[in-house]
């Protein structure tokens, strides 16, 4: 499989991004990482390597400027990191080869909480995965979220579990809680990550392979 990198700017700030285009891609899975991390992310960019290679591409890319970043205020901002996403989807959305892909979402930390309120916004979005998230964080928009919806957490993780667990229970569409026996909260333990990235990758080729994204469960936990 060839995978072709490329790099395309975001919104009016011109963030930077890596696009990772298979030759034949099934759909495309934007990620958005946590507080303090990057587009460079290396758990991010492990967990899209294993989506490209099941024909999937990646866009990648950073929520906030440098001189942004700076400010520890922005990095907390929900709503900020979630118009950037949004920015990302149009962006995409206005490339010939890419606007009529199947469109996912890959949130990490505070990236979770961004991307279920852009998925709550944006029609487009037909899967969202979370990796260690703060769901939580997106507030009355969960009960807008109609895009199935991955919620997977470290068992050793235990004040984000429970914070993931009271925020499925408030996800308006299908969704399911997997949880990673062991696993601390940057699944940093052995075969933790490829835990996540097998999880990921089998939610969006289930959710994004087909014209109506996929039924999903709705409630369970695992």
């Amino acid at each position: 499989m060839r995978v072709e990198e490329l790099d395309l700017e975001i919104g009016a700030k011109g963030l930077p991004g890596d696009l990772a285009l298979p030759e034949l891609p099934r759909g495309i899975v934007l990620f958005a990482h946590g507080s303090g991390s990057s587009r460079k992310s290396p758990r991010n960019r492990m967990v899209a390597g294993v989506l490209q290679r099941a024909g999937l591409a990646t866009l990648l890319f950073d929520l906030l400027t440098p001189l942004e970043a700076l400010d520890r205020a922005n990095v907390f901002d929900i709503d900020l990191l979630a118009h950037r996403l949004l920015e990302a989807i149009g962006r995409v959305q206005e490339e010939p080869n890419l606007r009529d892909l199947p469109l996912g979402l890959f949130g990490a930390s505070t990236g979770a909480a961004a991307a279920l309120l852009a998925a709550a916004a944006e029609p487009a979005v037909r899967a969202v995965v979370s990796r260690g998230g703060r769901p939580d964080l997106a507030g009355e928009a969960l009960g807008r979220v109609r895009s199935p919806t991955l919620l997977i957490v470290g068992g050793r993780d235990e004040p984000v579990l429970e914070l993931n667990r009271m925020a499925a229970g408030r996800l308006a569409g299908p969704h399911r809680l997997v949880i990673v026996p062991g696993a601390t909260h940057l699944f940093e333990e052995p075969g933790a990550l490829e835990q996540v990235a097998a999880l990921a990758r089998d939610w969006f080729t289930e959710h994004l392979g087909s014209p109506s994204g996929g039924a999903g469960e709705g409630g369970s936990e695992a």
